[in-house]
């Protein structure tokens, strides 16, 4: 095991929504930052390329012509693995050696290349694709925008000083996912997010005690004068100007807080990690080790892909 610290990054801000282009650029100078930093590891919000579907929550399933419209631009603004734009990412994190796990709205390339997935893209420090998530169960209003993932990307992916993973929003609710993340032997675990607020902010502490396992929670930090105005949605978002606040943290494995919580404003969160701290917690609880029961519990894990065509 490596025996020097080293540091995370949980970057906050606000995409350029529904510019890819803008937000690739946006990206790399925000990726450079945390790397100037001595950061191994940014860690960037749910759907950050080119941002979450916000409009998913104001807006009635029965309003077709408007959200036909935005789903097409979002469509537009989505990315393939591989793409051009996530080599744009992995030039960025090969300049500046640093890891990377970004939220993405991933399009389906090898089907039909108009239903969007809800993922979650990892680079490595040597800039190339060492693995995806896709969510696997879109929340709420999500559900009109994204398809399910499949369980071939529940994985967890060995960087040079921990092993990473992670699950998107409310996937973090499902008990047996996050067994399988631990199983699989995550130590940092990230949990990109459109949420915030107290019973969020409880969750990620409850995954890091839980887990024993260092967790970062990341979400956009976006404003109403963040929105394009071509796109008309200001209409739908009433009260102040913050549509989401933010609420990123970083939390240790005994689940105390070592950066944030942060609101209401575009920054970045680090916090230095003992690579002792990724192992010795266990000694007490290792809910998939020691403190298993499988003779008492089970649990099934279906890892294949679930293809559209043969």
């Amino acid at each position: 095991m490596n025996s020097s610290t080293f540091k995370v990054a949980a970057v906050q801000a606000s995409p350029v929504l529904l510019d890819l282009d803008a937000t690739l650029g946006k990206s790399a100078k925000l990726i450079a930052e945390a790397a100037s930093n001595d950061a191994r590891l940014a860690v960037f919000p749910e759907a950050f390329l080119a941002g979450y579907p916000l409009w998913c929550w104001k807006i009635a399933a029965g309003e077709t012509k408007v959200l036909r419209k935005l789903y097409s631009e979002l469509l537009a603004n989505s990315i393939t693995i591989p793409s051009d734009a996530v080599s744009q990412l992995c030039d960025v994190a090969r300049k500046h050696h640093i890891a990377v796990a970004m939220g993405v709205n991933e399009c389906n390339a090898e089907a039909s290349r108009t239903t969007l997935y809800n993922s979650l893209l990892y680079i490595g420090a040597d800039g190339s694709i060492i693995g995806k998530h896709r969510k696997l169960v879109p929340t709420g209003g999500e559900r009109l925008i994204y398809g399910q993932g499949d369980g071939s990307t529940l994985d967890v992916f060995d960087l040079d000083f921990a092993r990473l993973g992670g699950l998107v929003c409310w996937e973090n609710y499902m008990p047996l996912a996050r067994y399988a993340m631990y199983a699989a032997g995550v130590q940092i675990y990230v949990a990109p997010t459109w949420d915030n607020g107290e019973p969020w902010l409880s969750t990620l502490r409850h995954i890091a005690k839980e887990g024993r396992v260092w967790v970062i929670g990341c979400c956009s930090a976006i404003r109403k004068s963040d929105l394009p105005e071509r796109l008309g949605l200001e209409k739908y978002f009433t009260g102040g100007d913050w549509i989401n606040p933010g609420d990123s943290m970083i939390v240790d494995p005994d689940g105390k807080i070592a950066a944030g919580p942060v609101r209401e404003q575009e920054t970045i969160l680090y916090a230095e990690i003992d690579p002792v701290t990724l192992t010795g917690p266990r000694s007490q609880l290792d809910v998939a080790g020691h403190y298993a029961r499988p003779d008492v519990f089970t649990l099934a894990v279906n890892r294949e892909e679930r293809r559209i065509i043969e």
